[in-house]
């Protein structure tokens, strides 16, 4: 499987996540490829479209990424696998920060990224690549990639399932983590229905926001509901 992500999108995390328990309960191989949420929103309003902390965010997301492609090409894919982790662990499983509108910028800097790279076992000069615009061409060749298997109306993750000659999709998208024992049974009902010739989309824009202590929901609470849009929240309920 592929699966195209951006280090700051919480349902991608979320969703790697159910991901990871179900490699350990199958034989199953990842592929984590990258899709920026900044490169492909390039032309868009933020201020029009989003929250006010989402160009700042997204931002963030690709110098991520510039980092992990670096991180490829010198270690090989299978080092993307525990950078993606380290950092994902690092955004999203901590507790709330007072100022959470400055956090999402500093996400893309050198201070946030050295620790994250110390738990990958990764060398400190990656995160050179932090301001190296060079990887951003591989970054655009990749988000088309992502989406000339979807669509352009999606978002993050995207999935596809036993590629090359297997369908592709945007999500699964969760907000709670499955029981180990749950995640594998339900891995095998999306798996049923991406084999499925013909099945192209089930959908809500309702969501709850995930189970992830940055968020202020720790495991076994429910977050509250919020109405998305166009790949951003817009009500709260």
């Amino acid at each position: 499987m592929h699966f195209y992500f951006d280090p700051v999108c919480p349902f991608a995390w979320m969703t790697s996540k159910w991901v990871r328990l179900v490699q350990e309960q199958r034989e199953y191989t990842v592929d984590w490829r990258f899709i920026s949420l900044r490169l492909v929103n390039l032309h868009v309003d933020y201020a029009a479209r989003f929250p006010p902390e989402y160009e700042a965010g997204h931002t963030a997301g690709l110098r991520l990424l510039r980092m992990a492609a670096r991180t490829r090409s010198e270690h090989g894919r299978e080092a993307v696998d525990p950078l993606y982790a380290a950092l994902g662990a690092r955004i999203f499983d901590r507790e709330p920060v007072p100022d959470e509108a400055d956090f999402h910028s500093r996400r893309g800097t050198r201070e946030f990224v050295l620790p994250a790279l110390a738990a990958a076992g990764l060398p400190d000069e990656l995160a050179d690549a932090l301001d190296d615009e060079v990887w951003d061409e591989q970054l655009r060749a990749e988000a088309d990639e992502a989406l000339e298997l979807t669509g352009k109306d999606v978002g993050t993750p995207i999935l596809h399932f036993e590629p090359p000659d297997g369908v592709a999709f945007f999500g699964p998208v969760i907000s709670r983590l499955p029981d180990p024992e749950e995640a594998g049974e339900l891995w095998e009902h999306v798996i049923a229905l991406a084999r499925y010739p013909g099945f192209a989309e089930l959908k809500r824009s309702l969501r709850e926001l995930p189970q992830l202590r940055a968020l202020g929901v720790a495991e076994g609470e429910i977050g509250r509901t919020q109405d998305w849009h166009g790949g951003s929240r817009r009500q709260l309920r």
